[in-house]
Formats: C-alpha cells, sequence, structure tokens
C-alpha cells in the first residue's frame, strides 16, 4: 500500500467502558508516568491527556521490541473525537516531507471535498518554530482533521487529531495540548521548520540513465548536504511517476536545475527513495530509506527516467544498480553495516 496514512487517520471511535479495558503502555517502547507517555529511547515525552481526550492505548507498529516504530491513541470520554501521535525514526527524517505526504494522502483518502484551511509552523514544547501544522475541513463532509510535525534528533514525531465538525473546538484544544505539553531530552532538541508550499518546476527526461558499475564503491558517500530539509529551502516537483493506480512526485530543491539530486517519497511513514549526487566524479548514487533501515545501491550516470524510477519501485528494472550495503539502525543510536558479497 502507497500511503501509511491508515494509521494517521484509522482510529475508531471506542466508548468509554472499552478505554478502561485498555492497557495504558507497551512498557517495551514507552515509559508511563503519573501524567505522561515517555517514549524512552526517543527522549520525548507527551502527556496522558490533551484537552478533553486521554491516553486510551499506546505500543509498536512494526519491529516489535525494537522501538523504533512507536504509537500512542487517545480520544475523548464518548469517543468520537480521536488522536494518535507517533514517535519513530525513519533513516532519513524530514518534518517537511513528512507534511507534504500526509497531505497528499489525507486529500486522496477522503476526496476533493477536502480543503486545507491553515498550514503554519508553531512551538512543540519549549521550542519555538518546531513544528508544522495543518487544518483540514471537509474529509468526509463532515470531519476536522489537525496535523502536526516535529523533526527531533533522529526520530520524527506526527500527530493527528480527528473529530466531527461540531466538535472542532475539542480537535483544536487537543492539538494544543499536545503540542503544549510535549517534551524533549536534551539529545532529541526539534529542529527549526518551515512550512512551504511545494510548486511544479517540470523537467524534461533526458536519455536512460546507465549503471556505472566502477562507480558502485561501497565507501563513495553522497553529497547529503545539498537536498534542502525540514522546509528550510523551497522543494518543486520535477515530475510525476506513475506505478499502477499510484503516483509519485519526484522532488527537487526549487531553482536547482536539470541535474540536480532528487528525492521521491514512496508512502507518508518514512520511506523515500533519493538520487544523490557522488562526492567524487559524475553520477548519482541510489539510495532508499525506511524506518530503521537504509540501503544503499550503485550509481547511474544520471537521473533515471520516469519510466526508469518507476521500474525501480514496483520491481521491474532487471538493470537496477546492485544494492552495495544496508545500515540498520537501533533505538539507542546504534548502527548495523551489512556490505553485500564483493561490496568493500
Amino acid at each position: 500500500m502507497r500511503h501509511a496514512v491508515l494509521y494517521l487517520l484509522s482510529a475508531l471511535a471506542l466508548p468509554a467502558s472499552v478505554h478502561a479495558a485498555l492497557s495504558n503502555a507497551d512498557e517495551g517502547a514507552w515509559q508511563p508516568g503519573s501524567d505522561s507517555l515517555r517514549a524512552s529511547a526517543a527522549g520525548i515525552t507527551l502527556p496522558q491527556s490533551a484537552g478533553s481526550l486521554s491516553l486510551t492505548k499506546s505500543g509498536e507498529i512494526s519491529d516489535q521490541g525494537k522501538g523504533l516504530d512507536n504509537y500512542a491513541q487517545f480520544a475523548s470520554a464518548d469517543g468520537v473525537v480521536q488522536a494518535t501521535a507517533y514517535v519513530y525514526m525513519p533513516s532519513y527524517a524530514d518534518a517537511a516531507i513528512s507534511a507534504y505526504m500526509t497531505d497528499k494522502a489525507i486529500h486522496e483518502h477522503f476526496g476533493p471535498e477536502t480543503r486545507r484551511t491553515a498550514y503554519d509552523v508553531t512551538a512543540a514544547g519549549q521550542y519555538r518554530n518546531a513544528a508544522i501544522r495543518s487544518v483540514y475541513n471537509g474529509a468526509d463532509g463532515q470531519l476536522v482533521t489537525e496535523a502536526a510535525f516535529v523533526h527531533a534528533g533522529r526520530w520524527l514525531i506526527k500527530l493527528r487529531v480527528t473529530g466531527p465538525v461540531d466538535r472542532a473546538q475539542d480537535v483544536k484544544s487537543g492539538m494544543d495540548a499536545m503540542l503544549r505539553d510535549m517534551r524533549f531530552d536534551d539529545g532529541a532538541t526539534p529542529t527549526q521548520v518551515t512550512a512551504r508550499d511545494v510548486a511544479p518546476c517540470p523537467v524534461a527526461d533526458g536519455p536512460g540513465a546507465r549503471v556505472v558499475t566502477d562507480r558502485a564503491s561501497a565507501d563513495d558517500q553522497p553529497a547529503e548536504s545539498l537536498f534542502p530539509r525540514d522546509g528550510k529551502d523551497g522543494l518543486c516537483v520535477r515530475g510525476t511517476v506513475q506505478v499502477a493506480d499510484d503516483s509519485y512526485d519526484i522532488l527537487q530543491a526549487s531553482g536547482s536545475g536539470p541535474n540536480s539530486p532528487v528525492l521521491v517519497p514512496l508512502n507518508d511513514a518514512g520511506k523515500v527513495m533519493r538520487f544523490d549526487r557522488l562526492s567524487q566524479g559524475d553520477g548519482y548514487r541510489l539510495t532508499m530509506h525506511q524506518v530503521g533501515r537504509t540501503d544503499i545501491y550503485g550509481a547511474y550516470d544520471r537521473i533515471p527516467t520516469r519510466q526508469q524510477i518507476a521500474a525501480i519501485i514496483d520491481g521491474s528494472d532487471k538493470s537496477v544498480a546492485t544494492l552495495v550495503r544496508s545500515k540498520t539502525l537501533t533505538a539507542d543510536g546504534g548502527t548495523t553495516v551489512s556490505y553485500k558479497s564483493g561490496g568493500r
């Protein structure tokens, strides 16, 4: 499935009797306090109550026991207003990309009547300009949704509060409280973010890219710093890749020209494809990111065409660059590097 937004939007309305029966915390990922819930490895603390919302359940979405992909669910006493907080570690953490992909997913899921009525930067905990915040009205004709995104250390925090239009004030007060009462350890200081719209900057495909085998060294690092992070600089849509019924935008830095490094977000849960310039010589390294893992491939002599990128995504490209090494992340900050045979 292209979007992981079902995690973001599918919290079910639960009656108060069920709330009482749910466990408050999966202590493998979370440490509950008297009025707080701490994602232990991330050093990020959430309130157990936010406006009219109270914690109902918490745990891990995937990779059980690793603490890399954590969630906490909240609900009003009548179960009508729902909220979810995600604290997760994608290997390419970017609040602006997460906000962009969640925006696309919300519009696609709820249809053309959905309107984004606010999009700005606000405080998270004690840090100013640390969260991108969006408000959506008209979802399914009767819902209001707020979402917020914070990049703190190696972690992303995604917040969602949803309720009926006549409970919009409860939705707003819930998001206000979650952002206000969030706390960060010293090693999880939030990054300053900027809310920017993403404009089109069409670039025609060039000749098909070729794999450059003699440059596929496992120790040749891409020049990562050239790509904007967390909305500090503008991004634009270079083109769109179609794979079956799904479409994926190819993003690059605004004003960077046709030879710019590019990034292709593959879902709203941290899965990203990148083509970065090699630090030495010509060519572009293919890198795939997801929660807790980076896969680094060989190089191409130029940016692949949209058709080639589509074939990489759906697995039909038989001439794709070879996997060279993988980096597996652990919640405590460790990294394990494994080399494919012949890659070192």
